[in-house]
């Protein structure tokens, strides 16, 4: 509870929001009009602590982290800084007293979509945690337009609508014009003699405005506001009138057109050239931008360009922000004078690099026909940096010209943006303990066994304070009431609540919790899809962006399996089950988005047929996001987290899933086996191949998916039913490419990539233990309670401590207002 909170003044300054932004008076307004006053409301409480943060990490000259991402999923922001500056209470008090009701004035605001999923989901969290924790922090990014697209289901199809969030304008965001910076595409090199020494010089180019906006990130009931600045560009001469007297009309908005399309859209497909080279601009955007500011407001306070990495460090979240290690070498040798050596010496200590990823594909690379076109000096930049680190590769393994191949930062026409992370970087790090040694003795071998010194890890976690604070309420308040609430900013606390799992009144009261839950998703599924289900059925959820490797496409065929069970014996004893799915898949993907029509028609089926006395259910919410996983996350009793071993990095649905009570079905990948072991392996259910086992058969190319369809009889028929119309009866060869996917007879060890017939039987099996188990409730509630129990290593806060320990070495602050 905020103490110093004025409910009064609160008020006034509402009903003064409505009538000056509005020109209404508050009875008069409507939902989202009353939104827009509070949020400006709640952002005038915010606006002291966040200038009072700034004075102070001036006042101490502290070092600060820049967390480059381009994509950070912050979902709405109201709620969640009402929750941070602990006035809920109060809040809530005086929009009752108004005759509003706060969770419908929350729902007005639209999601700020600027991430694809659990990358820019755990930019958010790392930002809530380093407000929480005190440390000094920017979040850089993008203000895209148009966030992450809507997904409509139209006819069981994913359809893309655009996510215009901004159309109302955004009330947490400052424009920040004094701070815009240039951002050169293009043109040509030429060299200069000052006299002295020659300097590169870019020209011919073309250039747009970078304009920050920053948006207050929070920290939890401790006055600290850092910053998520958020970059929009806009033209340098926004017209030319020349141009236009002409009658060249495109030539007139050239400039507006360049600056506008930077932003217009989370990354573009990049399926298509253009796609492909906006993407490079956009990632060049945002890094320039913040770069050049961090420099300029260095040196606003210490002269000495050579001691830049005690004060600043960049953190590159993914390959998407590789260009800052050469960004920053062209501030310091064309900008600052540096030479090389000098230059290559404090980018190397001052840039970090996380990996998020084993899969190769999504290991960017760039043709250099293009990379050259774009960004002509910094092509020379990385042009010199690769030749440097071939030299250094020779020099420590004579003649072995495989290293070159494998570890050069161009070859092959093309420009590797990971290999230029790890080069340019002094720390490189996974995200879940095995996640790391399949990076260290697998994907970056080569660079581990070279500079094992850089290697470390550091395992994802979540915002409490978002996931179970915001997102649960009932289960947070009885959390609070049974051990106090420190949990809230230090969530291994939470293991407390162990004492009581055994106790069959807290049982009771934990599953009733669940149970209202359930009621709250039902009757949100009623109200967007239209389907009544059971809130006494088990739900078995599985939300997350749609990719092969997640294996959604198991869990609708084993839904398939279960479906024939029930025709051949409609008798068949089984605890009624509803089949939750979220999912976007990307607009250029094609076998993710047949998987999704897979869905929806699995689900038309099975919903639609009486004769199965609605034991099964399947749903498909529309539009996954923060805003309505929240309400998913809430509801789930079982944690479907079924990727393919050794191909998912982390993951952190599951440690939502497990701090909202949900018992985790799953493989061994990720970070799945740090829960695994956290919360002890009865309670979990584990199924199929170890990463091992899969990195073994893709070695030996020794798997062969038509065994398996001819010699297990259910799974044939599963397949079968893909291609025979009973799933599409106006076109019975819709289905016919994911058939394909997983038989492929014609090029066997293209078939079935991702192992699903290989673990459909282990993933068969453990579904009946959870049929079996979920049948003593006093065993699931125990169960349930104890992975709440035991979430407590998996908060972004322990995260961010590590990385603060091992890698940016930042100092607390401490904010007095």
């Amino acid at each position: 509870m905020n103490q110093g909170f004025d409910k009064e003044t609160f008020k006034k300054s509402v009903i003064y929001n409505v009538k000056n932004l509005f020109r209404k008076t508050i009875d008069e307004a409507s939902p989202e009009q009353v939104f827009q006053a509070v949020a400006y409301a709640v952002k005038d409480v915010i606006i002291d602590e966040w200038i009072a943060t700034h004075k102070e990490y001036e006042k101490q000259d502290a070092k600060t982290v820049y967390y480059l991402s381009m994509e950070f999923l912050m979902g709405r922001a109201l709620g969640n800084n009402i929750i941070n500056i602990c006035a809920q209470k109060e809040i809530k008090e005086v929009l009752d007293e108004m005759g509003f009701d706060l969770n419908v004035i929350e729902d007005q605001e639209p999601d700020a979509a600027l991430g694809n999923g659990g990358l820019g989901r755990l930019a958010a969290c790392f930002l809530d945690s380093l407000a929480t924790l005190g440390y000094p922090a920017y979040g850089c990014g993008i203000r895209y337009r148009y966030g992450m697209f809507k997904q409509k289901i139209e006819n069981g199809y994913q359809v893309e609508v655009p996510d215009n969030w901004l159309k109302d304008g955004n009330p947490f965001e400052v424009r920040r014009s004094e701070y815009a910076m240039e951002v050169k595409f293009g043109g040509y090199v030429d060299t200069e003699w000052d006299g002295h020494n020659n300097h590169f010089v870019q020209k011919g180019y073309q250039s747009v405005m970078a304009v920050p906006y920053d948006l207050p990130i929070v920290g939890y009931g401790n006055n600290v506001v850092n910053t998520l600045r958020i970059w929009d560009a806009q033209p340098i001469n926004t017209f030319s009138l020349e141009a236009f007297d002409k009658g060249d009309y495109q030539k007139a908005v050239e400039q507006e057109n360049l600056a506008k399309n930077l932003v217009e859209v989370l990354y573009p497909n990049d399926n298509h050239y253009a796609g492909k080279e906006l993407r490079l601009k956009q990632q060049y955007f945002f890094i320039s931008a913040s770069v050049q500011r961090a420099v300029k407001k260095y040196l606003e306070k210490h002269d000495d360009i050579r001691r830049l990495h005690e004060k600043v460090v960049f953190q590159l979240n993914d390959t998407h922000p590789t260009v800052a290690v050469a960004e920053l070498m062209r501030i310091l040798i064309d900008e600052q004078g540096l030479s090389w050596d000098e230059a290559w010496e404090v980018t190397t200590k001052t840039c970090a690099y996380t990996n998020h990823t084993i899969m190769a594909e999504a290991l960017e690379k760039w043709p250099i026909e293009l990379f050259s076109r774009l960004l002509p000096r910094i092509y020379q930049i990385v042009e010199e940096i690769n030749r440097r680190f071939i030299n250094e590769i020779q020099r420590r393994y004579p003649g072995d010209n495989e290293k070159i191949k494998k570890m050069a930062v161009v070859y092959d026409g093309q420009v590797k943006m990971a290999h230029m992370a790890i080069v340019g970087s002094f720390s490189v790090n996974g995200v879940a303990r095995l996640h790391t040694e399949i990076l260290k003795h697998q994907e970056l071998k080569d660079f581990y066994e070279m500079m094992p010194e850089k290697f470390n890890n550091k395992t994802n976690g979540i915002t409490q304070r978002r996931f179970l604070l915001h997102g649960n309420p009932l289960l947070a308040d009885w959390v609070t009431d049974k051990i106090g609430n420190e949990w809230i900013t230090n969530l291994p606390h939470i293991e407390r609540l162990a004492v009581f799992a055994d106790d069959p009144k807290c049982q009771q009261e934990f599953m009733n919790i669940k149970y209202q839950n359930k009621l709250r998703l039902a009757k949100y599924i009623k109200e967007h899809n239209g389907v009544e289900v059971d809130p006494r059925s088990i739900f078995d959820v599985q939300v997350k962006r749609l990719h092969e490797y997640k294996r959604q496409l198991m869990n609708i065929l084993h839904v398939m399996y279960l479906y024939n069970q029930l025709k051949d014996d409609p008798n068949m004893d089984m605890v009624p089950r509803t089949f939750i799915f979220g999912a976007k898949a990307a607009a250029g993907y094609r076998i993710a988005k047949k998987t999704i029509k897979l869905i929806n028609a699995v689900a038309d089926v099975v919903n639609n047929d009486k004769s199965i006395n609605g034991k099964i259910k399947v749903v498909f919410i529309e539009d996954y996001r923060v805003s309505n996983a929240e309400i998913i996350f809430a509801a789930a009793d079982v944690s479907e987290q079924i990727s393919t071993a050794s191909k998912e990095a982390s993951g952190t649905g599951n440690m939502k899933f497990m701090l909202n009570g949900a018992l985790t079905l799953g493989t061994m990948d990720g970070a799945n086996v740090e829960i695994v072991e956290e919360v002890g392996e009865e309670y979990a259910f584990i199924f199929g191949m170890s990463s091992d086992e899969v990195i073994s058969h893709e070695k030996n190319r020794d798997y062969n998916p038509m065994t398996i369809f001819n010699e297990d009889q259910d799974i044939r028929r599963v397949l079968m039913q893909l291609i025979n119309g009973l799933y599409s009866p106006e076109d019975s060869e819709l289905f016919r490419d994911i058939y394909n996917s997983l038989l492929n007879t014609k090029n066997s060890d293209r078939a079935d990539t991702y192992f699903i017939l290989k673990d459909f039987r282990s993933y068969a099996e453990a579904h009946k233990r959870i049929d079996k188990a979920y049948r003593d409730e006093k065993w699931w509630a125990k169960a349930a309670m104890l992975n709440v129990a035991h979430s407590g290593k998996f908060t972004s806060d322990r995260t961010i401590e590590e990385y603060v320990k091992d890698i940016w070495k930042l100092e607390k602050v401490k904010v007095e207002l």
